[in-house]
């Protein structure tokens, strides 16, 4: 008998996708006052599941139903190789392979439910390797936009070396205090071992990143946390982080203060996830809003309040 914790907030329930010849395990929450305005797609980092983007360590951390008390349904992905495809693969999946089951598996959901204006990706870590390589590769028609945490394109100088990943807390997290005591107990259910076909891969992320980020053509938001241990996130870096996404038709890059690696689980979880919708907000309302031509004092006009 499974020991594990079904600990989920209310209004969440498991479903099942079919990912293209095998199914994977998900967590769905709805808008309760009618259709969606739109479907979020939670895609999960390494050793972490779906869970992760309902965390029970305090009320309001979880993404899913803030995303759907603002009208959105939020659907959160076990990538392949964790939650219910684990069993069928132990191995894991290669990120281009994950990239064609997430893509695959958002086709199966949007059959079959509502997803209102079109369908934005909201993925941590190596789950945001996952989302860009399937944005590049095969975004659905309906795709509106990324967003994504806890990965760049260049890793931190001392990554690997045991004293980046594991700086200032537990492993990758970052400082401690940034989570509340509760996080590590309530978690524990969420965290799962890292296949090791997924394992070899994360090495290799700067190069498919370099293949991939031309071919993304949707808007896209990066999230740095302040303390974040894994990722270069300096002005050069992110300079270059920019210029390698040539077709996507805007390159949003923000920091989240008090936070760390693992953004959904802290403190700034709440603050993290509102700013993430206000952008997939922004998405709807420039894909909605049609403007007239302007001249060139209305461009100038225009380009001084946005700036």
């Amino acid at each position: 008998m499974s020991t594990a914790r079904e600990d989920l907030s209310p209004g969440v329930r498991r479903i099942s996708l079919d990912a293209g010849g095998g199914s994977l395990s998900a967590l769905l929450c709805t808008p309760s006052g009618g259709p969606p305005r739109a479907t979020v797609v939670a895609v999960h980092g390494a050793g972490m599941s779906a869970g992760y983007f309902d965390s029970q360590a305090l009320p309001d951390f979880s993404l899913l139903t803030l995303g759907a008390r603002l009208g959105y349904t939020v659907v959160a992905v076990d990538r392949p190789g964790y939650g219910r495809s684990a069993a069928a693969h132990p191995e894991g999946r290669t990120i281009a392979e994950q990239a064609a089951a997430l893509a695959a598996a958002v086709g199966d959901f949007g059959a079959r439910h509502p997803t209102g204006a079109g369908v934005f990706l909201l993925a941590h870590s190596f789950g945001g390797k996952v989302a860009l390589l399937t944005a590049a590769d095969h975004a659905p028609t309906d795709l509106l936009g990324i967003e994504i945490s806890g990965c760049g394109h260049r890793y931190a100088p001392d990554a690997f070396t045991g004293t980046g990943a594991s700086r200032g807390g537990r492993r990758n997290w970052g400082p401690l205090r940034l989570y509340p005591p509760s996080t590590f107990t309530t978690c524990a259910s969420i965290v799962a071992p890292v296949p090791p076909r997924e394992q070899a891969d994360i090495v290799r992320w700067p190069e498919v990143f370099r293949a991939a980020a031309g071919r993304v053509r949707v808007p896209v938001r990066f999230t740095f946390a302040e303390h974040e241990p894994w990722w270069r996130f300096d002005r050069d870096a992110l300079a270059e982080l920019r210029s390698r996404l040539t077709a996507a038709p805007r390159v949003h890059i923000d920091r989240q203060p008090e936070a760390g690696h693992n953004i959904s689980l802290g403190y700034a979880a709440r603050a993290y996830h509102l700013r993430c919708l206000g952008f997939f907000e922004d998405c709807l309302v420039r894909g909605t809003v049609t403007h007239p031509p302007l001249d060139s004092d209305g461009d100038q006009e225009l380009k001084a309040v946005t700036a």
